[in-house]
């Protein structure tokens, strides 16, 4: 299916060390955002209480958060659940108080507002899961992107692995660059975001390799440079439209969802854009670097002697 189609192709391998070195910029710019002010772990990663409380009304979240404070809750979180009378609280260790009794004492502050606050549930997350959340995330980043390279390697070539997983490791690190450069909170959900944009944008770049794949098939005569130009050309209007509906399910998550789902719809998001970004023009380019020709996807027919009697 095609909005349209564009006749000509667009030389974006004319532009391509251009493009190269603005995300070499950007990559090092997330990667000394990461070394300088690191990640502003959730309570999942760092420990911590976890409550759920129930109000008679609709409930004043900054007011909420403003009792905290005033009672000597540090960075408290504070956000609905569900619907405007569930509130979820998130609170970090304090050495001093046990998780139990940092929620009674955190309990009778709201109730002080609210006579008929409910208490419906309290998690306690140890220091202890939150390390082992912390390497488990990683290995999982890390397993992801071995069998991508893997994947690529066999469906194409080693060249459009290394390719992909270095557009895939791009993405993956400008999303940890924002989180932590604006000290959003990183959590659970938005860890699971940032696997699927892992899965994303492979795809996207999948759909490109697979037709400069056809590309060296079909046009004999023509430059590997030409041959890119076409295959990202030829897929602009399928791009369009894939990332088009799906940026709008993310934005109705993202202006619909609440609190609880925000950071998950916001890493969501700047993983879409610089996916479209890095399977044009950081995946294309790196397969043209790595020297990609003809005859590493094409191997030339071996001609069978016949036998003389």
């Amino acid at each position: 299916m095609e909005f349209f189609k564009i006749r000509q192709d667009i030389p974006f391998m004319r532009h391509a060390l251009a493009f190269n070195v603005i995300s070499i910029a950007m990559f090092l710019i997330a990667v000394g955002a990461l070394a300088f002010k690191g990640l502003n772990l959730g309570v999942e990663f760092t420990g911590g209480t976890v409550m759920e409380v129930g109000y008679s009304q609709s409930a004043n979240l900054t007011q909420i958060r403003n009792t905290l404070q005033s009672g000597g809750m540090n960075d408290p979180m504070v956000q609905s659940f569900g619907d405007s009378k569930t509130v979820l609280i998130r609170l970090p260790t304090k050495p001093e108080l046990s998780g139990a009794k940092l929620s009674d004492q955190v309990f009778l502050m709201l109730k002080a507002d609210d006579e008929q606050l409910e208490l419906r549930r309290v998690d306690y997350v140890g220091s202890q899961v939150g390390e082992e959340l912390i390497e488990k995330g990683a290995l999982a980043l890390l397993f992801v992107s071995l069998g991508i390279v893997a994947y690529l390697a066999f469906r194409f070539e080693w060249k459009f692995g290394v390719a992909g997983i270095l557009a895939n490791l791009h993405d993956v690190v400008i999303i940890l660059g924002f989180f932590a450069m604006f000290q959003w909170e990183f959590s659970l959900p938005v860890l699971a975001a940032v696997l699927a944009i892992l899965g994303y944008s492979v795809n996207e770049s999948v759909v490109v390799f697979d037709r400069i794949r056809e590309n060296f098939m079909k046009m004999r005569k023509a430059t590997v440079p030409e041959v890119i130009n076409n295959a990202i050309t030829r897929t602009m209007s399928r791009t369009i439209i894939t990332h088009g509906s799906t940026q709008l399910m993310v934005l109705s998550i993202l202006i619909f969802g609440g609190e609880t789902l925000h950071y998950f719809a916001l890493a969501l998001t700047i993983g879409i854009l610089f996916g479209i970004y890095s399977s044009i023009f950081v995946a294309s380019p790196l397969v043209l670097w790595l020297g990609i020709s003809r005859e590493d996807l094409i191997k030339p027919e071996v001609k069978k002697e016949e036998a003389v009697v």
